[in-house]
């Protein structure tokens, strides 16, 4: 199985009862022998132009695992979805976002270190 991140924009009229979108967007995915692993509500966004009349979508990201096959499945069921605004199915980079993570890391430590060392300063000239 492979990872996808697929991110759908929904028509803004549904942010009040976004639960049926999301669950038929699953339900598309899961019939397509994937699973979805993280969903990522964003909200109402302002779109960058008009997309079917509509200045504004409901932006929701998923992270899905599912086979290659299946893709091209959920792309045509997404196109006929009367919800959906606008989708796109990438492959993450992973060996970039575990770089990305690494340096967080790292940088998160230094700043510890810093932190811990001013402290120290701190203490020496109190005494």
């Amino acid at each position: 199985m492979i990872q996808y991140e697929v991110a759908v924009l929904f028509d803004p009229q549904l942010e009040i009862d976004l639960s049926k979108p999301m669950a038929k967007i699953e339900k598309i995915i899961s019939e397509s022998k994937g699973k979805v692993i993280k969903a990522d509500n964003w909200g109402k966004k302002k779109l960058a132009y008009k997309i079917n009349k509509q200045d504004h979508a409901v932006y929701v990201f998923y992270t899905v695992e599912m086979p290659a096959e299946g893709v091209a499945k959920v792309e045509s069921t997404l196109n006929i979805t009367d919800e959906v605004i606008r989708y796109l199915i990438t492959r993450p980079d992973l060996k970039a976002i575990a770089k990305a993570e690494e340096a967080k890391a790292e940088k998160a430590k230094k700043a510890a270190e810093r932190g811990e060392t001013e402290e120290a300063e701190e203490d020496e000239k109190q005494e």
